[in-house]
């Protein structure tokens, strides 16, 4: 790699500079833009955008990639559970920031879009850090450029709705109806896990089911458990390329209470990690997670979390291309 060694991928350790100490980066990674030499051999790149002009209440997920960097420096190399060492497998770089137009969605989105279809164009693997909800449409305009993806989101609501406040079409309330009016995702081979809560009505539901969507309510999930539940997530998405989204909601806010929609009675801190672990072999083009929002838990732990999701995500996913 002319002067660039697989050591410079390489996280910084915690026994080497104080876990408090240096410039956060995604799991202390080196920072890598365009014009750096060790661009091109970047395989898995971890990519914040944040943004949050879809949301509909609560705003802060805006706030989300700044923390999970920041909490994300506790996580060590090694998962001691699959064996998996993503830094070991694939190089793996902090991309930075996508650049957010916070008062144009359209203009923002179309910028997301074309950050992603060029690191597709350069063949890096994206995990993204949100953002609330919204920002997976573009990043899945940028990505399913050839054919759709299956999709596999963690969450607790579907995010299918049509419009929000008299004909909006772009929230983070309907970026899943989108992506499969867009032909970006095959409804056929989307599968959502976790969906809870009160609702408006049953519109999206209704919608959903009817594109061919399988929703797995939580009251399902628990009755089953993880393992017989991801099987069956595994067999809908089969060998194709798949997306992974995950909305921090999924989880119950009694773990993760820094969201702008939480929904009670959701998996705890450790079925919110088996079930990304169960991914494992999957085709994944890519993941992102999304609405963490730190007004919301200003002590971190649900940054923590995340942090936590994305290393189990970034193991997945180096494994898939190592």
């Amino acid at each position: 790699m002319n002067d660039i060694t697989k050591e410079f991928f390489q996280p910084v350790s915690g026994m080497d500079l104080p876990r408090f100490a240096g410039v956060p980066t995604f799991m202390r990674l080196p920072h890598v833009t365009p014009d750096h030499p060790a661009y091109d051999h970047v395989q898995l790149g971890l990519v914040g955008v944040p943004w949050d002009a879809g949301t509909t209440n609560r705003p802060g997920p805006r706030h989300g990639p700044r923390q999970v960097r920041d909490l994300s420096t506790m996580i060590r190399a090694g998962n001691p559970v699959t064996g998996v060492n993503p830094f070991d497998l694939v190089n793996c770089a902090d991309l930075g920031d996508v650049s957010p137009n916070p008062i144009d969605i359209m203009d923002c989105m179309d910028r997301i879009s074309a950050f992603y279809a060029h690191l597709k164009s350069r063949g890096i693997l994206p995990i993204t850090v949100g953002g609330d909800h919204l920002v997976s449409l573009p990043v899945l305009r940028g990505l399913a450029t050839e054919a759709p993806l299956g999709l596999i989101q963690f969450d607790s609501h579907t995010d299918l709705f049509d419009t929000y406040f008299g004909g909006n079409k772009y929230t983070h309330g309907t970026p899943f109806r989108r992506a499969i009016e867009e032909g970006l995702v095959d409804p056929k081979r989307m599968v959502q896990v976790g969906i809870r809560g009160t609702a408006y009505n049953t519109e999206d539901v209704q919608w959903g089911e009817a594109q061919g969507v399988r929703i797995i309510r939580i009251e399902e999930f628990f009755e089953r458990g993880v393992k017989d539940v991801m099987a069956e997530v595994r067999a809908i998405v089969g060998s194709q390329p798949t997306y992974c989204t995950y909305d921090i909601d999924f989880v119950d806010p009694a773990y993760a209470p820094g969201t702008g929609t939480p929904e009670v009675g959701g998996p705890n801190s450790y079925q919110s990690i088996q079930v990304v672990r169960e991914l494992s072999g999957l085709n994944l083009i890519g993941a992102d997670l999304v609405e963490v929002s730190p007004p919301f838990d200003e002590r971190g732990n649900t940054a923590w979390l995340g942090a936590s999701l994305v290393f189990e995500l970034m193991c997945v996913c180096a494994s898939s291309i190592a």
